[in-house]
């Protein structure tokens, strides 16, 4: 499906909903991860420890493998795993997590966005498109400090939903509830192995955000790149 689908011009003037990945999609997730780095770097440095850095690599490293093998409600088995494989117990790990992920990143993150996300943004508003998010972690704080607005917004934690990607059930919620079909979605992400897949399934057409070109996925380099410009121009 992607081979062909993913290949042929976009026809704007179907698609009703265009949905985004948050980590790496709407922000440079390197530029982020050396300004955490610093942070880390310091707290390291202060505490002559390193429990912070080997929950914070413990977690995302299990939090990826549950995500392969797309298991249901996977928030206690990451903590149970990430607990016996740390020592640190799973209240000290959400605290952790909820530090050094979901909130110390916040500030960064405007001066990590990645540049003509704003007037992409406002083109599809003023061209009638509605703009989902889809994303594995909690979004709503880091798009409010990225200065963006969607219509629909979900992660994998959310109790409806209880998938990492490439499960699609994300992608499936948002569509339900904008009341759209799949070719009238576009999904725009820069994991194909987890946004390509989750779009495939659904018959979603998908842009990958990556600089290098893919066999049989249509990747794009940045914001303002022509494939947006009915976007941006109208």
């Amino acid at each position: 499906m992607a081979l062909i689908m993913n290949h042929q011009p976009i026809n704007w003037n179907e698609i009703k909903l265009v949905v985004f990945d948050v980590d790496g999609t709407l922000y440079c997730q390197h530029k982020l991860r050396m300004q955490i780095a610093w942070d880390l770097l310091h707290n390291i440095t202060q505490t002559r420890s390193l429990r912070i850095l080997s929950v914070i690599k413990t977690y995302r490293q299990i939090r990826e493998r549950l995500g392969t093998q797309e298991v249901f409600n996977f928030v206690p088995q990451l903590l149970a795993e990430t607990e016996k494989k740390t020592g640190v117990t799973e209240e000290s790990i959400l605290a952790i997590v909820h530090e050094w992920i979901e909130v110390r990143p916040l500030p960064y993150l405007i001066s990590c966005r990645f540049s003509g996300l704003t007037e992409l943004f406002a083109g599809l508003k003023r061209n009638g498109k509605n703009i989902g998010i889809f994303s594995d972690y909690p979004a709503r704080q880091k798009l409010n400090s990225l200065g963006l607005a969607a219509d629909y917004i979900v992660s994998a934690q959310d109790d409806l939903i209880g998938f990492l990607k490439p499960n699609p059930k994300g992608l499936e919620y948002l569509m339900y509830e904008a009341k759209v079909k799949a070719e009238e979605t576009l999904l725009i992400g820069d994991r194909v192995e987890r946004d390509g897949f989750a779009a495939e399934r659904m018959g979603v057409r998908c842009l990958i955000r990556s600089r290098k070109l893919m066999q049989e996925w249509q990747t794009f380099n940045a914001f303002n790149d022509p494939i947006f410009l009915p976007m941006l121009q109208n």
